[in-house]
C-alpha cells in the first residue's frame, strides 16, 4: 500500500474545494498548559493508531494538556484537503502529519522546527539526505520526521522463485542478523534475473505508470545511473548521458515486466504478488502483510532486501511523513514539547511494533529494533528493510532538483512517461526531447 499524491490538475481542484472546506475551530479548555489539536494520519493496518494515542495521552497526563486528536485518512486525498483547508483558513490543528513533499508546499506556513530537530539528532542520531531535502529550507527545519507512514519501497522477492528460475538466494545475499553480501547484487544481475523470471512466467511485478509506487522505482533506477532530469542547482540536464544509461537500461527491464505494466497503479503490483504470479515487486511490506492474512503460502517464501546497484551506486525509495507545526497555532511550546515526546526511542518501538515493522523512524540509532529482526513468517524477512547497515542512500525520485521543481517532476511521473514512451516505439532523443520540454513547462509555471 503506497501513499497517493496530487497531479498538476488535482492540486488546483484542491486549492479551489479548500476554500470550501470549514476546518475544525480552535478551542482553549481551562488546564494548566491549555490545549492542543494534532491532525495525524490514519494508519491503514489496524490497531496502529493505538500506539500514538498511547504515547500522546500519557505525554497529556503528565503535561496538563488537553489534547484531541483527530486520525485523517489519506484515501480521496482527505489529508491534503485538511491541509489545504487549514492553510487557507490560517485556523485548524496546531500540529499536522504532512506527506513527503508537503512541507516545502507550505514553509512559509509552518513553525521552525530547529531547536526540536538539534534535540532529537543528538538523541536518536543523525537523519538521511532525504529528509533534511524534504524536511528543511535553507538552514530552516519545516518539520519533524514522523515514524507513522515512512516507508521503504525496497524489493520483496519471492525466496524459492528467485533460487529456483534466476539462481539467486536472496536470503543468503541479506541474511536475517547481518550484514548484506550483496557485491555482486547490481543492475546488470537484476535484468538478467529479470529476463529469467520472465521467460519462466513469473516476471518481476515493477509497474510503469503513474502513481507513486512506479514513480518511486523509477527514481532510484534513475538516481544508480546519475541520471538527474534537474540538477540541485535548477539546471535542466534531461539531455545528459547518464539519462540516455539509464533509459537505455529500462528500455530492456521494461521488455521483461508484465505487458500492461504502463497501466499499473499501486495496487497493481501488491496484487501480483498475492496472486503468486510473480517473483519480486518494490514496496514496503504491506503486500507481504496481506500475503500473510490471504496466503500465507507465499507470505512463507517473501524476502525484504536492498536494492541492486548501479554504476552510480544504491539507491531505495524512501518516502518519509513528517509532523508540523502550522505558524498559526496557538500553543507552539506544548507543540514542540509533545513532537519530542513522540520521537523517543521508547515511542517509536511502539509504533513500529504495532504497524508490524511497516513504519520507519529516520534517525540511524533506530534502524534495528526488535520488531524487524522478529516479524515473520519466515522469522527475519523484515530485518533488512529498515536498512540497518546503512548500504544504500536513501533516496525520493527527482532529488536533487529544487523541491518545487521535483515535486512537479514526481507528480506528474515524468520518468515513468519517457520510459513508457520509449519502450512504445518512440525514439529516445524525441523521448528526451518531450521530457526536456515537460519540464521547462513546470519552471515557467
Amino acid at each position: 500500500m503506497a501513499k497517493h499524491y496530487l497531479t498538476r490538475r488535482q492540486l488546483l481542484a484542491t486549492t479551489a474545494a479548500a476554500s470550501a472546506f470549514v476546518a475544525a475551530p480552535y478551542v482553549r479548555h481551562a488546564h494548566a498548559a491549555g490545549s492542543l489539536s494534532v491532525g495525524f494520519w490514519d494508519h491503514w493496518v489496524p490497531g496502529a493508531n493505538k500506539a500514538t494515542e498511547d504515547v500522546v495521552r500519557a505525554w497529556a497526563e503528565k503535561e496538563k494538556v488537553d489534547v484531541k486528536m483527530d486520525f485523517i485518512t489519506s484515501q480521496g486525498n482527505k489529508n491534503l484537503l485538511t491541509i489545504a483547508a487549514e492553510a487557507q483558513a490560517k485556523s485548524g490543528h496546531d500540529i499536522f502529519a504532512f506527506p513527503t513533499w508537503w512541507p516545502h508546499q507550505h514553509a512559509d506556513q509552518l513553525e521552525p522546527v530547529n531547536d526540536v530537530m538539534a534535540e532529537l539528532i543528538k538523541q536518536n542520531g543523525n537523519v538521511n539526505g532525504t529528509v533534511e531535502y524534504l524536511g528543511k529550507a535553507k538552514d530552516k527545519w519545516l518539520a519533524v520526521p514522523a515514524t507513522v507512514g515512512s516507508q521503504i519501497k525496497g524489493p520483496c522477492s519471492r525466496i524459492d522463485l528467485m533460487k529456483q528460475h534466476a539462481g539467486i538466494d536472496v536470503q543468503a545475499m541479506y541474511p536475517a542478523g547481518e550484514p548484506p553480501k550483496a557485491e555482486q547484487w547490481n543492475m546488470d544481475t537484476f535484468l538478467r534475473a529479470a529476463e529469467a523470471c520472465h521467460k519462466a512466467g513469473v516476471p518481476f511485478g515493477i509497474g510503469l505508470g503513474q502513481t507513486t509506487d512506479s514513480v518511486d522505482t523509477a527514481g532510484a533506477i534513475f538516481q544508480s545511473f546519475g541520471a538527474e532530469l534537474v540538477d540541485k542547482n535548477g539546471k535542466i540536464t534531461v539531455k545528459s548521458d547518464n539519462v540516455r544509461k539509464a533509459m537505455d537500461y529500462y528500455k530492456r527491464l521494461a521488455s521483461f515486466l508484465p505487458a500492461d505494466a504502463p497501466a499499473w497503479d499501486d495496487a497493481s503490483n501488491n496484487k501480483w504478488l498475492v496472486s503468486g504470479r510473480g517473483a519480486l515487486i518494490c514496496n514496503p511490506p504491506s503486500a507481504w502483510a496481506v500475503a500473510k492474512r490471504d496466503a500465507p503460502q507465499i507470505a512463507e517464501q517473501c524476502w525484504t532486501h536492498g536494492m541492486p546497484a548501479g554504476p552510480n551506486g544504491r539507491y531505495a525509495p524512501f518516502l518519509p511523513y513528517f509532523w508540523g507545526i502550522w505558524s498559526f497555532s496557538k500553543n507552539k511550546s506544548a507543540a514542540k514539547s509533545l513532537l519530542l515526546a513522540l520521537s523517543t526511542h521508547d515511542a517509536i518501538a511502539k509504533m513500529v511494533a504495532a504497524s508490524g515493522g511497516y513504519d520507519l523512524p529516520a534517525y540511524d540509532k533506530l534502524t534495528t529494533l526488535k520488531t524487524w529482526a522478529e516479524e515473520g513468517p519466515p522469522k527475519g524477512t523484515l530485518y533488512h528493510y529498515p536498512n540497518p547497515h546503512n548500504h544504500q542512500t536513501l533516496s525520493i525520485a527527482a532529488a536533487p532538483a529544487p523541491p518545487a521543481i521535483a515535486f512537479q517532476i514526481y507528480s506528474q511521473a515524468v520518468m515513468t512517461k519517457m520510459v513508457a514512451r520509449h519502450l512504445q516505439g518512440e525514439p529516445l532523443e524525441r523521448t528526451l526531447a518531450w521530457a526536456e520540454s515537460e519540464v521547462e513547462g513546470f519552471m515557467r509555471g
